[in-house]
């Protein structure tokens, strides 16, 4: 269950039974994921490589979707930055 934190940088927290997990710089851990599977894909892809027929071919998309979550991490770097600019001042609001 997701509820909604206090927090000044607007923290995620997820409540499992009695454990919160709670994600700081979301869009830092986002891009870390997106690092992650990119690299999954890559790996996977290259072993596909190693054999013939639909092995071969799954190891192909897996490349060309390794490659279109090349293009999100940009487009994770720039909602992070278009989303702090729309925050106010807080120096300003005070």
């Amino acid at each position: 269950m997701t509820r909604p934190t206090t927090a000044p940088h607007h923290d995620l927290t997820f409540t499992m039974g009695r454990e919160e997990l709670v994600i700081h710089r979301r869009y830092e851990v986002l891009s870390i994921l997106n690092d992650f599977m990119l690299g999954l894909w890559f790996a996977i892809g290259s072993v596909c490589f190693f054999y013939d027929g639909t092995v071969k071919t799954i190891g192909v998309w897996l490349f060309v979707i390794g490659s279109l979550q090349l293009l999100m991490r940009p487009a994770i770097r720039l909602h992070r930055y278009i989303y702090f600019k729309r925050l106010p001042d807080e120096q300003h609001d005070a």
